[in-house]
């Protein structure tokens, strides 16, 4: 819609996990840094945790499609919920291995002959839960039951759990410290500083073929505010704010627009009641200084 009026060769803020906008910072480097560790030395199960939104997925992702994967053999369950009846099941799809029908038993025999023949040929296996924080305890300890197959020093299969905070709180159960016991690599995805969302602005325009300056600095810098640093939510504002200034005929999205999209925003993108931190107020001020405008004012309206 807006693309030309930018200059631009696709939307910039796609809210689909896309490795090819990844921003590399520094919270998402470590990530990816544990991530390679955790396949790398063959950990049994590696934990990311991050806030909805904080670009979990898009990390995995673009570790994935940037390893050498030839040795691996990349199973992974999505839109994980409670209900699950058997996670064998689900494994045992993500696989494209017959499942349907099958019982328990039957499900971890052919899960195990199926480690060991991908083994036998040279490749490693590697499962990727997402939401894993929506999986119960029972599920979990069938995670752990298929970590234990395994071949002298060699681990059969890799178990990478994303999930959101709770995640952590769930592992630390003590029902579960078998399991908490195998996560050989963990980090923990904060939300982006203000300096860091500037980049990460800039550089998805850039990625989109548009120049880096669409947007001024202080409507980023509330935009920042607003989202409290989290990737997804100022996907959300950006792209919202691109519309409206392409609507108003804009070549450049000021702090008008940002607070004309937050002031427009009644049910997500927008943290009216997010923590206060240095940073953020540190964001405020310097717009209030140089537009005269406070950002805070905004929240309470």
């Amino acid at each position: 819609m807006y693309e030309n009026h930018f200059g631009l060769v696709e939307k910039p803020f796609s809210l689909i996990p896309d490795p090819d906008y990844l921003y590399l910072s520094s919270e998402h480097r470590a990530g990816l840094a544990m991530l390679e560790y955790g396949l790398l030395e063959q950990n049994g199960i590696t934990v990311i945790t991050g806030d909805v939104g904080a670009g979990k997925t898009t990390l995995v992702r673009y570790l994935l499609r940037n390893i050498d994967i030839s040795q691996l053999t990349i199973g992974s369950i999505t839109n994980t919920h409670r209900s699950y009846s058997d996670l064998m099941q689900w494994v045992a799809s993500a696989y494209e291995l017959p499942h349907e029908g099958r019982d328990r038993v039957s499900l971890y025999r052919d899960l195990q002959n199926f480690f060991i023949k991908e083994f036998s040929q040279g490749r490693r296996v590697v499962l990727v839960v997402d939401e894993a924080q929506n999986i119960d305890v029972d599920a979990l300890e069938e995670l752990r039951l298929l970590s234990n197959i395994n071949a002298d020093k060699d681990q059969l299969i890799q178990i990478i759990l994303v999930g959101q905070p709770e995640l952590l709180g769930i592992l630390r159960k003590p029902e579960l410290s078998q399991i908490a016991q195998r996560v050989s690599a963990e980090y923990h995805i904060k939300p982006l500083s203000s300096n860091e969302t500037v980049q990460y602005v800039r550089h998805r325009i850039r990625v989109a073929g548009g120049s880096r300056y669409i947007f001024d600095i202080f409507a980023i810098l509330a935009i920042y505010y607003f989202s409290g640093g989290v990737p997804r939510l100022i996907n959300t504002l950006c792209d919202y704010a691109l519309v409206h200034a392409y609507a108003e005929d804009k070549e450049v999205v000021d702090v008008g627009v940002a607070l004309d999209v937050v002031a427009g925003k009644r049910i997500g993108g927008v943290q009216r009641l997010a923590e206060s931190s240095a940073d953020r107020e540190h964001a405020r001020l310097a717009v209030q200084k140089l537009t005269g405008v406070d950002l805070a004012t905004v929240i309470e309206a």
